[in-house]
């Protein structure tokens, strides 16, 4: 399944959703007009008297329109005096939806996406982006700078704790401000730093929110572009398949520098930053390199659009795993 047919198959179910609260609601209403007729005579006059007050308002007949009011008015106080006497509870004809926020659209004001979509969107979004057990562990709540040494480094006479932090705020500000805020970040450094847990946070954060994220290595998306180029009749989903690179709300591209890289896989980094970018869609992105190995190994199209799009953040200090390892 694909990010697109995942959201189609939710909002499949919205609608399915309504329509059984739609045939609900007319059964109630049958039952309840069986057993009072007076209530259906009323909702008749209250649906003539609304198409009445639109054309007073049409006129100008302000008379007109304050004694429709009142007739409304009258109509309604005496529904609530016969659904009170029937015993009807006061919510029989809207808790007939499984979210009564947005009755089972998806959305509440402004198109915003309700509370009910955004848990179903995140379930699915967790199961295509085929990390939810390690997020479980690699999270902010449980990123853990006392890992980091407090000794300062002796080219920036920052100590890798105090780096770490700073990096640290600015991956929660990129989470906190991504609505807002259209942002690239870029993680380079040292094997083992800190650069992929970093990058899980931000995941899980933006996938607990509702948003689509694509977590995927470099070897790994360059395989899927070269199959979707060369092998497309054996994929199973090849349109979606590369639709997801360009779509989704994020794409997180770790350990760059680690494909076999040709002229192929250049052009096609270069696709994917730009085609991004151009659609305001953020990426994050890990790598093993430092600056000097992009411009020997990338073109200067792409070394420019780092330099330019992307906050440049550089990892160091001893090897996390290697202590966290040890510990255990």
């Amino acid at each position: 399944m694909s990010y697109k047919t995942a959201y189609t198959e939710i909002m499949r179910v919205y609608e399915a959703d309504r329509d059984r609260a739609g045939r609900l609601l007319a059964q109630r209403k049958k039952e309840l007009y069986t057993r009072c007729p007076r209530i259906l005579e009323i909702d008749t006059e209250l649906r003539l008297t609304g198409i009445a007050i639109a054309k007073h308002m049409i006129a100008g007949d302000h008379e007109g329109i304050n004694a429709l009011r009142e007739k409304t008015s009258a109509l309604r106080k005496e529904k609530e005096s016969l659904l009170l006497e029937a015993k009807i509870p006061e919510d029989y004809f809207t808790d007939i939806y499984k979210c009564g926020k947005c009755n089972d659209t998806g959305f509440v004001q402004h198109k915003e996406r309700c509370s009910c979509l955004k848990q179903r969107l995140t379930d699915k979004y967790y199961d295509l982006c085929s990390i939810r057990n390690v997020l479980e562990k690699e999270n902010f709540d449980t990123f853990d700078l006392r890992l980091y040494s407090n000794v300062a480094n002796k080219n920036t006479g920052i100590s890798p704790k105090q780096n770490m932090k700073s990096i640290f705020k600015a991956a929660m500000g990129f989470v906190d401000n991504f609505d807002e805020k259209f942002q690239n970040m870029l993680f380079y450094g040292d094997t083992g730093v800190g650069k992929t847990f970093l990058c899980n946070c931000i995941a899980k954060d933006l996938l607990d929110k509702g948003y689509s994220v694509l977590y995927v290595t470099a070897p790994r998306i360059f395989k899927v572009i070269e199959d979707f180029r060369f092998n497309r009749e054996n994929m199973k989903e090849p349109d979606y398949a590369i639709e997801a690179i360009t779509d989704v709300d994020l794409l997180i591209l770790d350990d760059l520098g680690a494909e076999f890289s040709t002229i192929l896989t250049s052009s096609e980094l270069f696709g994917i930053i730009n085609q991004r970018l151009l659609s305001k869609k953020s990426t994050v992105i890990s790598t093993n390199l430092l600056l000097p190995d992009f411009e020997t190994q990338y073109s200067d199209r792409i070394v420019s659009r780092f330099l330019g799009y992307y906050t440049l953040s550089k990892f160091y200090g001893e090897d996390i795993r290697a202590k966290i390892k040890h510990r255990k």
